[in-house]
């Protein structure tokens, strides 16, 4: 098992950035593939980007390609999301997840932890 805890979310200016961190706990960090997903208010979940638990590729969802990075650091057992050039669609709550297969999914039904969620708000 693996406990995952978000932050770093807020509110911020569209053009801005913030930096997410997901803080794994538990079974061995480097055992999982993360991702993160995020969720509007009325829309549904949707995948954002992965990083491989074999390779280290990282997959990012379209909507974020050269914008948003993705890094994690075993030592700390932690996986960052960086999140520049911020979009008022952008606004979410954002979860990451943990799941054991060697290839980054883009559906939730790829993973089998999650976090509790951090609320981004980009204001126009």
């Amino acid at each position: 098992q693996v406990q995952l805890v978000e932050s770093g979310g807020g509110l911020v200016q569209a053009g801005g950035s913030l930096r997410l961190s997901c803080a794994a706990s538990g079974r061995t960090f480097s055992s999982y593939t993360m991702g993160w997903f995020r969720q509007a208010p009325g829309r549904e979940r949707e995948f954002v980007g992965g990083i491989s638990r074999s390779t280290g590729h990282i997959v990012y969802a379209d909507s974020v390609k050269g914008r948003f990075t993705i890094a994690r650091d075993s030592a700390k057992n932690t996986v960052y999301l960086q999140m520049n050039r911020l979009k008022p669609e952008d606004t979410a709550v954002y979860y990451c997840a943990a799941g054991t297969s060697y290839y980054v999914g883009i559906t939730g039904s790829a993973y089998d932890y999650w976090g509790q969620g951090t609320q981004v708000t980009v204001s126009s």
